[in-house]
């Protein structure tokens, strides 16, 4: 078996430095002490949730450490974990191993800052994706948040204002705006979500909409990107999914677009120097990106898909590799 956190190989349960960093060193089964939810109103998951939002067609559930224990809260969460999701699209039952793989990836491989998370297991068998929460404010104030906003409430938009299409109807280029306008340290955090937007690229992440970035308040006061979320190849479970969730550029596309009718390395370059990235630091950002990285292939073989499931993502990763080298 390989760590349910960070896929080391030919390791039991959690690695110890998967132990320290999710469980501050306690040794917790990668196995929970309760069934999976058939559906989201099993009295069980109301009982111990009924506090908890669900967003998107993903239910989420709160958990937290008691006794070495992953169980159930309302209130003090520690964790989220999201089960399979219920929905008319492929590979649903990979949906928590696509996520984790996707995370790892990003982290190890890419250098982006994210949660600590793992894969987990309902006592019924059922895998989950277990994540740490980041926004809960550490010692005796355990049960306090820090302040955070997603990108569609700072950009102010809901589906009564906007529509249905809210999330979508918008463009990196103007996320960058808002970061700019409300970041002070906004040329640090420009190039944290570059790199993000390439990765989302890269994987074949098609979903990352206005939702899935935010901005959350530090000790200090002030105002950073939180870490990276929601990351997956949604190629796997939607093979029509669209390549990116929102257009790069607000108002136009690249001669590169509009000759290929797919993003390429021009894009991506032109799209860093519009949001104020100099061009070597844009050139340097893009470049992990056109190569094939060893261990991104590794981290597929080492993942809980099924061996089709392994196939699909590398070829969609190979096929990103090939548009970002076409100028």
């Amino acid at each position: 078996m390989n760590c349910p956190g960070c896929l080391k190989e030919n390791q039991q349960e959690f690695c110890a430095k998967c132990r320290k960093e999710l469980f501050d060193g306690k040794k917790v089964s990668p196995v929970l002490s309760f069934n999976s939810p058939q559906k989201a109103t099993e009295p069980y998951f109301i009982e111990h949730t009924q506090n908890i939002s669900i967003s998107g067609v993903q239910v989420k559930f709160s958990v937290k450490l008691e006794n070495n224990q992953l169980e159930l809260t309302e209130k003090g969460g520690e964790f989220l974990i999201k089960p399979i999701p219920i929905g008319n699209f492929l590979h649903l039952e990979a949906a928590p191993a696509n996520e984790h793989l996707t995370m790892q990836l990003a982290r190890q491989a890419f250098k982006i800052n994210v949660p600590p998370n793992a894969l987990v297991y309902f006592r019924d068998g059922s895998p989950a994706y277990l994540v740490k929460r980041f926004d809960r404010k550490a010692g005796s104030n355990a049960n306090e948040k820090f302040q955070q906003e997603d990108f569609a409430q700072i950009a102010q938009r809901t589906s009564i204002t906007h529509g249905e299409n809210y999330k979508y109807d918008f463009s990196y280029e103007e996320i960058a705006a808002l970061i700019r306008e409300h970041i002070k340290t906004y040329k640090i955090e420009m190039e944290k979500f570059f790199r993000v937007i390439l990765f989302n690229y890269i994987i074949s992440n098609g979903d990352a909409h206005l939702k899935n970035f935010s901005a959350i308040q530090s000790l200090q006061g002030d105002y950073l990107l939180t870490p990276a979320y929601d990351l997956l190849c949604t190629k796997l479970h939607n093979p029509t999914e669209s390549d990116l969730a929102l257009s790069l550029f607000k108002d136009e596309f690249t001669k590169a677009f509009e000759a290929y009718g797919f993003y390429t390395y021009q894009d991506f370059f032109e799209f860093g120097k519009k949001i104020g990235i100099k061009v070597s630091r844009a050139e340097k950002i893009i470049a992990p990106f056109q190569k094939e990285n060893k261990l991104v292939f590794k981290l597929i073989q080492n993942s809980f898909l099924n061996e089709a499931q392994k196939e699909i993502y590398i070829k969609n990763y190979l096929d990103r590799i090939k548009r970002m080298n076409m100028k």
